[in-house]
C-alpha cells in the first residue's frame, strides 16, 4: 500500500526541511511550503491526504489556512504545530476539524507517530464509502429517526451511556441500526471530535485479526512490506465500534482483553506497548450468553463488554416508527427523481410487512421503488416482489395486495417460495453460506444474491 502524501507548511524553513526529510525516510511522499499562500497553491495542484502546518504565520495563520483546507476538502487530515500550547487554543483546532496538535520543539518519534495515526485515519475513510459520506455529512447525515416511545427511551439511555467511558454493548437483528446508534453514541461523548473506527468483526480473516487491530511493524511476516497502524491506534481518543462481536476468534479474544485492561496494544513484530485510549462500543445479533456457555465465547470478554446493555427492538416491534422512516427515506431517494408520495395502498403494504431485514430491508426497498418507479407516486406494483409475499395471506387478498394483475400475484408466490427455501437451508445448515449453495445445486455467488434479495443475512442463523 502506497503512503500518504503529506504537506508541511511553515514559515521557517529549515524546520519545514527537516520535517520533509523526516517524512521520506519514514517513506512518505512529503513535500514543503513556507506559506499558507504557498501551501494552498500545492494543495489545488495535487491531492495531499495529511497536512502539517505551523499555527503562527504571517498573512494566514494555521487555524486560518485549517479553515481553508476543510473548505476545500474536509477529509484532509491537519496536524498543526505550536510553539505556544494553549489548551484552549487546542480545543478550537479540534473543534475546527483538526486531527491533532503538537507542542514545539517535539521529537521526530511524536510527528511520525501522529502522522501515521492521521494517514491511517484517512485510510479508514477512503476504504469505507458509507462511512465517507457520513463524516463528511456531519451529525446531521446520521440522524436517528423514529416515533415510537419505546424507541426513544432507548435513545435517551444511550444518551445517558454517552456521558461516560463505560463499554456498551448493542444486542439486536440485522438491520435495525446498531452501527447508527453507536455513531450517536459518540457524537454525544466528549469523544465526538476524535475518529469513530467501526470494525467489522466478521470480514476479518481470523489469521489477520491481530494485524488489523494492533497493527504490526515493517517485516513482522511474509508481505508485511511496511508498517501498519492498527485500527485501535487509529481510533485513539475516539470509539472502537466492533461489529459483530460474536465473530471474534476465541483466539483473539484473551489478546483483546489485555489490550481493553491495559489500555496499550503491541503491534506484531514488536517489543514494545503503544499506550491507546479508546472507548469500546460493540454489536451483535447472537446470543452472547449462550456463546460462553458453550464455550465460544469468553465469558471475562463479555463480562468486560456488557458493561451497559443495550436491547434494540426489530421493526416489526416498532410498527408506529415505518411511517417515518418511510417519509425519510422518500424524501432521500424519491425527490431527485421527482417521486413525492406513496399510494395509499402502497403505504398499506409497507405498514403491514413483517420486515425480517428490519430498517435496512426498508431503507433497500423505498430506493429500489424510487429508482425503478413512476413519478409522481410510487405504486404497489413498483414495491419489490418480496414485500407483496406473505406466507400467510389468502389468494384473493394477494389479488387486491398486488394491485389486481397477475403478474403481480405470481411474483408475490415465487418470493414466498424463494425466500422460505433459502431460510430452511440456513437454518438446516446453521449459516453455513457454502454448504446451502451446494444443496440447492447453485453458485455460491448465486445463492447470496437470493439472501441480498430478501435481506437475509447468514449470521441471524448461525445459533
Amino acid at each position: 500500500m502506497a503512503k500518504a502524501r503529506v504537506l508541511v507548511v511553515d514559515d521557517e524553513r529549515d524546520l519545514v526541511e527537516s520535517c520533509v526529510w523526516f517524512l521520506e525516510r519514514a517513506g512518505y511522499e512529503a513535500r514543503g511550503a513556507a506559506s499558507a499562500d504557498a501551501a494552498l497553491q500545492l494543495l489545488a495542484a495535487l491531492d495531499f491526504q495529511v497536512v502539517v502546518s505551523d499555527v503562527r504565520m504571517p498573512r494566514m495563520s494555521g487555524m486560518e489556512l485549517l479553515a481553508a483546507i476543510k473548505a476545500r476538502d474536509p477529509d484532509i487530515e491537519v496536524l498543526l504545530l505550536t510553539g505556544f500550547p494553549d489548551l484552549q487554543m487546542a480545543v478550537a483546532a479540534i473543534k475546527q476539524g483538526a486531527f491533532d496538535y503538537l507542542a514545539k520543539p517535539y521529537a521526530e518519534k511524536d510527528l511520525l507517530e501522529r502522522v501515521a495515526k492521521a494517514a491511517a485515519h484517512r485510510r479508514v475513510k477512503d476504504g469505507n464509502a458509507g462511512l465517507r459520506e457520513r463524516l463528511r455529512s456531519g451529525v446531521a447525515g446520521r440522524r436517528l429517526i423514529h416515533r415510537s416511545a419505546g424507541f426513544g427511551d432507548l435513545v435517551t439511555m444511550l444518551e445517558r451511556a454517552a456521558r461516560t467511558d463505560a463499554s456498551v454493548l448493542l444486542l439486536g437483528e440485522s438491520g435495525t441500526g446498531k452501527e447508527l446508534l453507536a455513531h450517536h453514541l459518540h457524537d454525544k461523548s466528549v469523544r465526538a471530535d476524535k475518529p469513530f473506527v467501526p470494525v467489522d468483526c466478521a470480514s476479518i480473516p481470523t489469521e489477520l485479526f491481530e494485524s488489523e487491530l494492533f497493527g504490526h511493524m515493517k517485516g513482522a511476516f511474509t508481505g508485511a512490506g511496511s508498517q501498519k497502524l492498527g485500527l485501535i491506534q487509529v481510533a485513539d481518543g475516539g470509539t472502537l465500534f466492533l461489529d459483530e462481536l460474536g465473530e471474534l476468534p476465541l483466539a483473539f479474544q484473551a489478546k483483546l482483553l489485555r489490550a481493553i485492561q491495559e489500555r496499550c496494544v503491541r503491534p506484531v513484530g514488536s517489543s514494545e506497548q503503544v499506550p491507546v485510549d479508546v472507548r469500546i462500543v460493540a454489536a451483535t445479533n447472537r446470543n452472547l450468553q449462550r456463546e460462553v456457555d458453550d464455550g465460544r465465547f469468553r465469558a471475562d470478554l463479555f463480562y468486560r463488554l456488557d458493561v451497559v446493555r443495550i436491547a434494540v427492538p426489530p421493526l416489526r416491534d416498532r410498527p408506529g416508527d415505518v411511517d417515518v422512516l418511510v417519509e425519510h427515506f422518500l424524501e432521500r431517494f424519491g425527490r431527485p427523481v421527482g417521486i413525492e408520495r406513496l399510494s395509499a395502498a402502497a403505504a398499506a403494504v409497507l405498514r403491514e410487512h413483517h420486515w425480517p431485514g428490519n430498517v435496512r430491508q426498508l431503507r433497500n426497498a423505498i430506493e429500489r421503488a424510487c429508482a425503478l418507479g413512476h413519478p409522481p407516486e410510487l405504486q404497489v406494483v413498483d414495491l419489490p416482489p418480496d414485500l407483496l409475499a406473505d406466507p400467510a395471506a389468502e389468494p384473493a387478498a394477494d389479488v387486491e395486495a398486488a394491485g389486481g394483475t397477475f403478474a403481480a400475484m405470481k411474483a408475490r408466490r415465487i418470493a414466498v417460495m424463494e425466500s422460505s427455501y433459502v431460510e430452511s437451508l440456513l437454518k438446516k445448515h446453521k449459516g453455513n453460506v457454502t454448504h446451502c449453495s451446494e444443496e440447492a445445486g447453485m453458485a455460491r455467488s448465486a445463492f447470496q444474491k437470493l439472501m441480498q434479495k430478501y435481506g437475509i443475512r447468514s449470521a441471524g442463523y448461525r445459533d
